[in-house]
Parts: structure tokens; C-alpha cells; sequence
């Protein structure tokens, strides 16, 4: 029996090596730019954990000798950010407060409408999709004055709802196409047999619609989520002074040019504003992918 099974020759594709040149230089690139990105993250948490007499030194590289987490507490509780010096926990809240409606309202919106123009046709829909279409790429900036003069009409300029009603607005074109293209994607078939059992239009949104695109959903909320935390330009302009969001007041912080410059605390700021959209995207980052995959970018 041994002499046979030695005659056997085997069969099947040869094994091919693990370090070809081509996965070598695959993975060099991939660890070049995982290398990239990560290092100012490594810089920034290594510098908000040394204390001022540390980083005087000068060694931005060197892992803290003494971790100490005075930075952090100051950065959240009392780090100036103008005239008063509360740290970033009221612009914490203020954010939270602005992304939270921003977001559902927009979303739903795109959403319901994203379904009606692509199962629900009506006189005009396809004029109606070009100026959406118009919407997602006209700059931000060249609305904005238009914007104050609504806001301020409507009474509203100056408080945290004007920039709810803001992101609300700009949000809806780019999620409406996206959602509109996912929706053309899915099968006719369904609304179709909906139609036929006497379906209603809320009732296939809400039961056959929705939960078929729990991918696009969760591309829509990271991509509102994070455009509206990361925003700037918005905050500083329509929130008012007592409502600054987070992003404001770390400018605040970073840019301050009174007394000494704390290098450890405005790390300490900065990875504290940017936490809120690393664990979005962190937690649901699958169903990202998901989503653009499934048909998010397709038309």
C-alpha cells in the first residue's frame, strides 16, 4: 500500500507562494499608508498624555514618560474657548443637539422622497430630480448669505435651529439621490405584488421599502453624522455665540492667543471633538461598505 500511495502523483493547481512580488508590493503600499494616517493620531495621544515640561523637550515621537490625564479633564471642563472657560462640554451638547434632528429629519426626507420619485412617478418628478441634482453640487458658500436673510426672516438666526434647519437643507440633495438610486436597484417586482394586494404608499415605505435598505440608511446617517459634527462653517455662522458647536470651540481653544500654549490640552480638544464620528463610523462601518456596494452609487 505504501509503494501505491507513493506512485500517486498529485493533482490540483500548484501552491503558490505568499510573498510574490505582486502581494509584496500590495501590502507595502497598504502598510505605507496605514503608516501615513496613523502616525499624527499616535502624535496627538502620546502629546495630550505628557504634561507641558515634557513636550518642551521637544521629542513629538517619544511615548510619555509620565501619562497624565490632566489635559483631557482640562480640555472638557475648563479650557477656555473665548470669553468663558467651560471646556468643550458645552459645545458637546450644543453639537449633539444640532446633529440629532439634523439628521433624522434629513434622512427621512431623502429617503421618503428618493422612494417616491423612483416607485411613485408624478407630473414634473424628472425637473424635480435635475434640481436636486443641481442642489448636491452648488457650493455651500454661495447660499450662505441667502440662508442668513431666511433665518433672520423666520426669526430664528442666532439659535441652534437655524442650524438645524441649515444642515437640514444642504443634507437633502446628495442623501435624495442616494437614496433614490438604491431604491431603483431593488427588485419592481415587490412594489409591484404590493401594489396588486392594495398596498398603500406609506404602508410598502414603512414594510417592504425600509426594511430592505438598512445598508443605505446607515450610509445616509454616517454621512450626515459625520458632515454635520465636522461642520464649521455652519456653526460659526448661524448658531450665535451662546450656541457655538464643538468644532467652533476647538477653534476657540487651539487659536488662542492668550497666556501660555498648551500643546497637550489642544491634542487632548481635538481628539475629544473627532471621538463622535470615529465611533459612528467604527461601530457601523460595515454597513457602509454594504450599502455603497449594494447600489448607493449606482443609476
Amino acid at each position: 500500500m505504501a509503494s501505491i500511495a507513493a506512485t500517486i502523483e498529485p493533482f490540483g493547481p500548484r501552491p503558490r507562494p505568499f510573498f510574490t512580488p505582486t502581494r509584496i508590493i500590495i501590502y507595502g503600499i497598504i502598510i505605507v499608508a496605514a503608516l501615513y494616517y496613523m502616525l499624527p493620531l499616535y502624535v496627538m495621544i502620546t502629546t495630550s498624555l505628557k504634561g507641558l515640561p515634557e513636550i518642551r523637550v521637544g521629542n513629538i515621537f517619544a511615548p510619555p514618560l509620565e501619562v497624565t490625564f490632566e489635559p483631557w479633564v482640562k480640555a472638557w471642563t475648563s479650557a477656555c474657548t473665548g470669553l468663558t472657560c467651560n471646556g468643550l462640554a458645552p459645545g458637546f451638547w450644543n453639537s449633539v443637539k444640532i446633529t440629532l434632528p439634523s439628521t433624522i429629519v434629513s434622512v427621512f426626507v431623502a429617503a421618503v422622497s428618493g422612494y417616491a420619485l423612483v416607485n411613485w412617478r408624478f407630473k414634473g418628478s424628472e425637473f424635480f430630480f435635475t434640481c436636486l441634482l443641481l442642489g448636491s453640487f452648488i457650493p455651500y458658500q454661495v447660499m450662505l448669505y441667502p440662508m442668513v436673510m431666511i433665518t433672520a426672516q423666520l426669526k430664528i438666526f442666532g439659535t441652534l435651529w437655524a442650524v438645524i434647519l441649515v444642515h437640514t437643507v444642504f443634507g437633502m440633495p446628495i442623501l435624495t439621490l442616494l437614496f433614490r438610486n438604491y431604491f431603483a436597484s431593488l427588485p419592481q417586482e415587490l412594489f409591484k405584488a404590493a401594489r396588486v394586494d392594495g398596498a398603500g404608499f406609506w404602508r410598502i415605505f414603512f414594510q417592504i421599502m425600509a426594511p430592505m435598505s438598512l445598508p443605505i440608511f446607515a450610509v445616509a446617517i454616517i454621512l450626515q453624522v459625520t458632515g454635520i459634527w465636522n461642520d464649521f462653517l455652519f456653526g460659526v455662522v448661524f448658531a450665535g455665540t451662546q450656541n457655538y458647536p464643538m468644532t467652533v470651540q476647538l477653534n476657540n481653544i487651539v487659536n488662542s492667543a492668550q497666556g501660555v500654549r498648551e500643546y497637550n490640552v489642544n491634542m487632548a480638544a481635538t481628539i475629544l471633538t473627532a471621538a463622535v464620528p470615529l465611533i459612528v463610523y467604527f461601530v457601523s462601518g460595515k454597513w457602509f461598505v454594504r450599502g455603497i456596494a449594494a447600489g448607493a452609487v449606482k443609476g
